[in-house]
């Protein structure tokens, strides 16, 4: 059994869900076996568990023996700043939300799947999701260093459209959702540990780039400046505008939140999304900044951007036409102000959230080890060839347009 495995995870509790999500009370589990689901830098904000089951139920007069894996999503179960902060910020609780309404509904109206199949919440401490294994369908995370290429990035763009236009349809059916996704990752009312990871990631790469002779001091002096108001700077980047194109966004649209599934040439042919503990009702452009920012490899941050943008309006549309949304899409030149107006948001992605993508398997820090008590976060991504390339070359974009000030 996993380490740090509940006691209640047990042959008895397997069984009752499984029969009550196939709907068949024939079911008799056998034997389970418990494994970690993910590796150190693939998640961040939970504990996962695959579960492997053996089982047994009726089929007319047989009896036949059938084996599956569920994936169990436990809030943190280790004391630490992470368990205070994942519970203080109640974002297990949004995710949630969104897996057993919002997704549904949202699937349901495009005909397609969006994430996984949800078998059972249980709503005792520790908070558990319990979803259907997708990586026996084929589904696997695509390689989170490399970037993605662009036919990842296209299906991962149509699919955030589709995303979009779907939650633009269930807001005009059920505005209620327009205030239950009210928070996400820059909300005044998060948890100081919340504010203090951005604060101490902006000082700790301050004090990274004086050691840069590509950028002059101005850089590291204006960033450890920004430090200590970088989290505001953020909650005033991605707030609601009522006279503006919003959406529910995914929230943490980086390349490891979502799956991939092949064809027999390894080409991906379908995209799901994982994760949605920080989705929020604002401008769709906050994901795509995050997406952007974050997930493509460097051929295709450097070339495709504009292809990217103009295939996500194109689905868009398309999907919110199909859908019959009364609400009118954005225009390309509406989704360039807001890009303009929320550039703030681009700026913090690239600063805290890219290091932590491009950090080596070897380095990676869980948030325990970021949230560390003097203010600062020395993550070893900053020392990163292609963070240190790609930052040198767009933190002289950034100044010129006042945001380091």
């Amino acid at each position: 059994m996993a380490q740090g495995t509940p006691s209640w995870l047990n042959i008895d509790f397997i069984q009752r869900i499984l029969r009550i999500a196939e709907d068949d009370s024939t079911i008799q589990v056998v034997d389970f076996f418990t494994k970690a689901a993910t590796s150190k830098g693939d998640n961040y904000t939970s504990d996962m568990v695959r579960v492997a089951i053996e089982y047994t139920r009726k089929q007319g007069d047989k009896e036949v023996s059938g084996k599956r894996t569920l994936l169990f999503k436990f809030e943190p179960m280790e004391e630490g700043p992470k368990k205070d902060l994942i519970q203080k910020s109640n974002i297990f609780d949004t995710e949630i939300y969104m897996m057993t309404d919002a997704i549904k509904k949202m699937s349901k109206m495009l005909g397609s799947r969006l994430s996984a199949r949800v078998y059972h919440v249980r709503m005792e401490r520790p908070l558990c999701l319990i979803m259907e294994d997708l990586a026996p369908l084929g589904f696997r995370m695509a390689d989170r260093q490399a970037g993605l290429d662009l036919t990842h990035s296209k299906l991962a763009i149509q699919g955030l459209a589709k995303f979009h236009a779907s939650s633009v349809a269930l807001c005009e059916k059920e505005p209620r959702h327009k205030q239950v996704y009210n928070k996400g990752l820059f909300h005044g009312q998060n948890p100081e540990e919340m504010k203090h990871f951005f604060s101490a990631a902006c000082m700790g790469l301050g004090l990274e780039i004086e050691k840069w002779p590509e950028l002059d001091k101005s850089y590291s002096e204006k960033i450890k400046k920004l430090s200590k108001t970088i989290y505001s700077k953020g909650v005033e980047s991605v707030k609601c505008k009522d006279d503006e194109f919003n959406v529910i966004n995914h929230g943490d649209f980086w390349v490891n939140n979502m799956l991939f599934r092949y064809d027999e040439n390894n080409k991906p042919i379908e995209h799901v999304f994982v994760d949605f503990q920080l989705s929020y009702y604002s401008s769709p452009v906050l994901d795509l900044q995050y997406f952007l920012t974050s997930s493509l490899n460097e051929k295709v941050r450097e070339e495709n951007i504009q292809t990217l943008l103009d295939e996500y309006l194109n689905t868009l549309t398309a999907t919110m036409k199909q859908l019959g949304c009364k609400t009118s899409p954005p225009t390309m030149k509406d989704l360039e102000k807001s890009f303009e107006e929320r550039a703030m948001c681009e700026l913090i992605t690239l600063m805290t959230i890219f290091p932590v993508i491009v950090v080596d398997k070897a380095e990676v820090q869980d948030i325990d080890e970021m949230l560390t008590k003097n203010g600062i976060v020395n993550n070893p991504g900053f020392k990163h060839p292609l963070f240190r390339k790609v930052v040198a070359k767009q933190l002289p974009i950034y100044m010129n347009r006042g945001l380091l000030d």
